[in-house]
């Protein structure tokens, strides 16, 4: 085998293993950033429905105690962490609605809780 050929092999070779490494550190960073950025999406999520649970007058406070309660009837797990996921506000008082991502150490449900007069109760 001459010079020259050994030389285009060795580059051949070189170029395949940077290909393949560059290929798989990419993989491995977007599997990385894609749990980064759900996680991120989910709390930027709770905060606007927070905010606009805040901002049509619902006290945080009474909602999560209902979800508690709702869930405590449905359930026997333990709540981990409530995060509210979304308002619907409609028109009057008795349509509203909200809804909690419930997380216990078993997983994670939904939970919807409609207003009653200045109730909230499971869906």
């Amino acid at each position: 085998m001459s010079t020259l050929g050994i030389v285009v092999l060795v580059v051949v070779v070189l170029l395949a293993v940077l290909v393949v490494g560059g290929l798989a550190i990419t993989r491995r960073r977007a599997r990385d950033h894609a749990g980064r950025a759900r996680a991120d999406l989910e709390a930027a999520n709770e905060a606007l429905a927070s905010a606009h649970a805040e901002d049509k007058g619902w006290h945080r406070e009474r909602l999560e105690g209902a979800a508690r309660d709702a869930f405590a009837q449905r359930s026997g797990a333990a709540v981990r962490e409530l995060q509210l996921v979304q308002v619907v506000d409609r028109p009057g008082t008795e349509d509203d609605q909200a809804v909690f991502r419930v997380i216990t150490d078993h997983g994670s449900e939904y939970l919807h809780l409609e207003r009653r007069g200045d109730d909230w109760v499971a869906r």
